[in-house]
């Protein structure tokens, strides 16, 4: 034994040293190199998937993705993050910084015409400032409302957009930003020709209005097709909104097909309008010496009785279930109220409630701990009615403001729910027919029925008005231009269509 214990303590020293590391160390990059190998070919594969199955479906989710179905409260539905999308690759001009004004739906739309400024002229956005002055007060920012990352990360293949301006750019660093409110319904022209020369000297430039600084027609297919991808996929409210959104939904769903009722009586268009028919006199002073403590509210002296028969005033409550009556929704209809406080409580819903028992509200629906998060911001709980709104079975606005215009928007884009968007003009004379004994009940329920048959919100053209773009109808209210596809667009490649993106 000791013999072979020595010959085999020789046969080892004849080794040499290095052989057994070196061995080791072969075998171990074999090992790293298949499984990075291997990886690289999974992730390969995970994302051909991926792009095939967004080809593939990417019409259809479009459409029924988000308020078509919205989850059940509760349910956890587990998605993997989108891939993102390839960045556009482009030398920014400057930087574009906006201060939107006014409430949730007209900043919605100022946001979407924004990026779309930014996209056509080159520049790299930074995520807008929401109104904080207006008569809400609602101190809400974007990424309150919004969810910050999606926005951004959706449209990196259009438009850089980052959360902060450069240290260089502050003004505490010694820089002065160039302000300015563009031109109000401008077209390409207006901003290629006089916009983009500031930025060729300022680098940064401040729009401090943004409402409707964007014309509704005489822009390119492309860029409009842009305003709708920001507004129905990039914008996309924040997790916590959507989910008590969404448990909204499934508390009136749960009860039968509902009707989104968007009742404008709330005293900041009341005394912006100057509408005070059914008012008292003590209301009807309150709500003016609103409206002179507003100084940009530019008009003043209004007599109310001449606006509304003109069919520039909401509808009252009174007024609003006379119009549900005459379209047969009957006592046990459900309907969410859409909107902010109403103008004198719920002793002025009296008329409202005793005609449909079945009125609901977000305060009413949820429990107050759910909603304390939410109040007194205005927009947040804005957000919660549109979500409401959208996936309602029937939507009817009282007045034609931008939540109405938006919602209806949106609705045409889902497949053309139904919306009953009322003639004020027509209703007015009809109702103190109706009111005053002159009209029965069936020949007002037959008047007010036809008058609004194609008012559903079916498909039809946008109104061009040359000239007159406050005359002409709202592009969010009804952006044809995204809602056809393929060949069925040819029609709109006309002379106002025709530019291209660079």
């Amino acid at each position: 034994m000791e013999v072979r214990s020595e010959n085999i303590q020789v046969r080892c020293e004849k080794i040499p040293a290095q052989v057994v590391p070196r061995t080791r160390l072969q075998v171990w990059f074999i090992r790293v190199c298949s499984s990075i190998l291997l990886w690289t070919c999974l992730v390969q594969l995970v994302a051909v998937g991926q792009l095939w199955h967004s080809h593939l479906f990417t019409g259809l989710t479009n459409r029924i993705s988000g308020v078509t179905r919205p989850p059940l409260y509760g349910e956890v539905v587990v998605q993997s993050p989108p891939p993102l999308v390839p960045a556009r690759i482009y030398k920014s001009n400057g930087f574009l910084r906006v201060s939107c004004n006014g409430g949730l739906n007209q900043m919605r739309a100022a946001i979407c015409d924004m990026v779309t400024v930014a996209r056509l002229l080159n520049l790299t956005l930074v995520v807008p400032e929401l109104d904080k002055k207006s008569f809400w007060a609602d101190p809400s920012n974007f990424e309150d409302i919004f969810d910050v990352r999606h926005f951004i990360n959706s449209l990196r293949d259009e438009v850089r957009i980052v959360k902060r301006l450069p240290k260089k750019y502050i003004r505490k660093y010694g820089h002065e930003d160039f302000q300015m409110p563009p031109i109000s319904w401008s077209n390409e022209k207006y901003y290629l020709e006089q916009i983009l020369p500031l930025f060729n000297k300022y680098k940064l430039v401040h729009f401090n209005r943004t409402d409707s600084r964007l014309a509704n027609n005489g822009i390119s297919l492309d860029l409009q097709r842009l305003r709708c991808r920001i507004n129905f996929q990039g914008l996309k409210f924040t997790p916590e909104i959507e989910t008590l959104g969404y448990k909204l939904v499934h508390l009136l769903q749960q009860k039968g097909p509902y009707v989104a009722l968007h009742l404008r009586y709330e005293m900041d268009m009341l005394a912006f309008s100057g509408c005070t028919h059914g008012c008292t006199e003590e209301e009807a002073e309150e709500l003016k010496r609103l409206r002179y403590a507003y100084p940009w509210w530019r008009e003043k002296d209004i007599v109310s009785e001449e606006r509304r028969q003109q069919g520039l005033c909401p509808l009252t409550p009174e007024e609003a279930a006379l119009i549900l009556q005459a379209f047969g929704f009957d006592n046990k209809t459900q309907i969410y109220i859409a909107s902010g406080e109403i103008y004198g409580g719920e002793k002025r819903l009296s008329a409202l409630r005793a005609a449909f028992p079945w009125i609901v509200k977000k305060e009413t629906l949820l429990d107050p701990v759910e909603l304390q998060q939410f109040q007194n911001h205005s927009s947040q709980m804005a957000a919660l009615d549109f979500l409401v709104s959208i996936a309602s079975n029937t939507f009817i606005p009282t007045y034609d403001g931008n939540m109405a215009k938006v919602v209806e928007g949106h609705r045409r884009y889902l497949g053309f729910r139904k919306s009953i968007l009322l003639d004020r003009r027509k209703l007015v004379p009809l109702l103190d027919l109706h009111q005053n004994g002159t009209l029965t009940w069936n020949e007002f329920e037959v008047a007010v029925r036809q008058a609004h048959e194609k008012r559903m919100g079916q498909p039809s053209h946008r109104t061009v008005v040359s000239d007159k773009p406050k005359e002409e109808d709202y592009f969010y209210a009804n952006p044809e231009e995204c809602l056809c596809e393929g060949t069925s667009c040819d029609d709109l490649q006309g002379p106002r269509n025709s530019s291209k993106l660079s």
